[in-house]
């Protein structure tokens, strides 16, 4: 069971391919939060879900979350 206090980062990004710029506040957060971060996810317009290999951040087209 996940503790009371952990956050999640979600960031949305009108670009198809994401960059390492376009993360730099959830790293930031993660650097001030450290361990409470639980998760990281960019949603975005490409058409593509997968986990950045550099950082693991998720990053996930925003067509995949419904119809």
């Amino acid at each position: 069971m996940p503790r009371a206090d952990t956050i999640p980062a979600v960031e949305v990004k009108l670009t198809r391919a994401v960059e390492s710029t376009h993360v730099r506040h959830i790293h930031w957060l993660k650097r001030i939060i450290g361990d409470d971060l639980v998760g990281s996810i960019v949603i975005n317009t490409g058409n593509v879900a997968y986990r950045r290999p550099q950082d693991g951040i998720a990053v996930v087209s925003l067509g995949l979350l419904g119809p």
